[in-house]
């Protein structure tokens, strides 16, 4: 069995942020995701960071003695370092030297199953490197080394490559991705033809989105296979993934469930991710699922708000899913507006979420009489598969039926309209 590496955390708190406590805590649970174990922290107030090393000399005297007290192999700093900070570090520590970005980067690449995630993940990569290059030179390729940290799944055995060879690799890179981006444009235009409510599952990493999504698939689905990957993990879920949910009485909805947030997410990720997160932009409704158990869920909501404002998408409509209310002993008095509390795992209050979610995309369904000629049964049969038929009677000029459907079925039906019962 493979050692684990050991790493040396370090953080500076800026102007007594009082969420560096929490930023330095959830650092070390990405270091645990790329199986490295924290062995030690280091943290230190400033006003702003240095220039040449980040932290001050004194603190990289103690980073340096705590190395060698914990037999470290590398130093985890908690913000995206520049070239000259990884130079500087590296050469007075004499170890390996990364930073947040590096970490995030490498679970993604780690995570991605489909050729789509896969292209974006490499495209960050090398977005993060490019700038890197001149700098770092021989440094660099030593900080690619041992864990396999941002190389891994590059194609890539040297980072002394120059700036015409890595922006042609970007260049390839995205011409694969826009052929992909193409189709699930394509797959989108779709879905607005047809009228059915885009619904998009927002939140967190490992608040519990793909849980909601296969807590609604066993409810309303008969189909297993139609379920997502769901682990109690940092960035489980790297692709989109689109289902039908069809519900008792015909109404359906496209339920789509994206990549998880994080607080200081790389930019070179959500440049990458662009098409993936348009899914977010196009959505009719936004489901913002909220871990009701951590007890940073306040701050995750705050970072996701800042996100979705960032990608445009702050104005659309959107339900509050408190997941995990299970795990938490508080009492839960009243459920405000825009939002509902929830526990996907045992499948608690999922239909309470859906009930929900119907309220408001459905406002423009339309309830009518129709009175459909006994040789027009096929479109009777679309309606019984497609419409919630409330009642049904038979006379001698065919069937007329009281439904509740979508509005574009009823225009395209409107000539069938009864509206003197007969």
């Amino acid at each position: 069995m493979e050692q684990k590496q050991r790493a040396v955390i370090v953080g500076c708190n800026i102007n007594n942020d009082k969420e560096f406590l929490n930023m330095m805590e959830e650092l070390s649970k990405l270091a645990d995701a790329c199986d490295i174990e924290v062995v030690g922290e280091i943290t230190q107030k400033l006003e702003r960071v240095y220039s040449s090393h980040y932290i001050g000399k004194g603190k990289v005297q103690e980073v340096i003695s705590l190395i060698h007290e914990k037999d470290s192999d590398m130093v985890i700093f908690n913000d995206e370092l520049s070239p000259s900070q990884i130079r500087n570090l590296e050469k007075d520590l004499k170890c390996k030297v990364i930073d947040r970005t590096v970490l995030v980067l490498d679970i993604f690449a780690k995570r991605a199953r489909t050729k789509e995630a896969q292209l974006q993940v490499e495209i960050a990569k090398l977005q993060y490197l490019l700038p890197r290059l001149t700098d770092l030179g021989e440094s660099l390729g030593h900080q690619a080394g041992g864990a396999g940290l941002i190389n891994r799944g590059s194609g890539e055995t040297k980072f002394e490559l120059d700036h015409r060879k890595i922006k042609g690799r970007i260049s390839v890179l995205h011409d694969e991705l826009e052929t992909l981006v193409v189709q699930r444009q394509n797959q989108r235009k779709q879905r607005k033809k047809s009228g059915i409510p885009v619904v998009v599952l927002v939140g967190y990493t490992n608040a519990g989105k793909s849980s909601i999504m296969n807590s609604m698939i066993d409810l309303y689905s008969s189909s297993i296979d139609k379920k997502v990957f769901e682990k109690d993990m940092l960035f489980a879920t790297l692709e989109t993934y689109v289902r039908s949910i069809k519900l008792p009485d015909n109404k359906s909805f496209l339920l789509s469930d994206t990549v998880g947030f994080i607080s200081k997410l790389p930019h070179q990720l959500v440049k990458a991710f662009r098409s993936t997160l348009e899914e977010i932009t196009e959505a009719d409704m936004l489901v913002h699922v909220v871990d009701y158990s951590n007890p940073n869920y306040k701050q995750h909501i705050k970072v996701i708000k800042e996100t979705l404002k960032e990608l445009g998408a702050d104005n659309i409509p959107t339900i509050y899913a408190y997941n995990k209310a299970d795990l938490v002993e508080d009492e839960i008095t009243k459920e405000e507006k825009d939002s509902i509390y929830i526990s996907a795992k045992i499948k608690a209050r999922t239909d309470k979420l859906v009930n929900e979610i119907c309220k408001r995309a459905f406002q423009q369904h339309v309830c009518c009489q129709l009175l459909i000629p006994y040789e027009k049964g096929n479109i009777l049969s679309y309606f019984k598969d497609n419409a919630n038929i409330k009642s049904t009677e038979y006379n001698i000029n065919g069937v007329l039926i009281s439904v509740e459907c979508m509005e574009s079925d009823y225009r395209r039906y409107k000539q069938f309209e009864c509206l003197i019962k007969i």
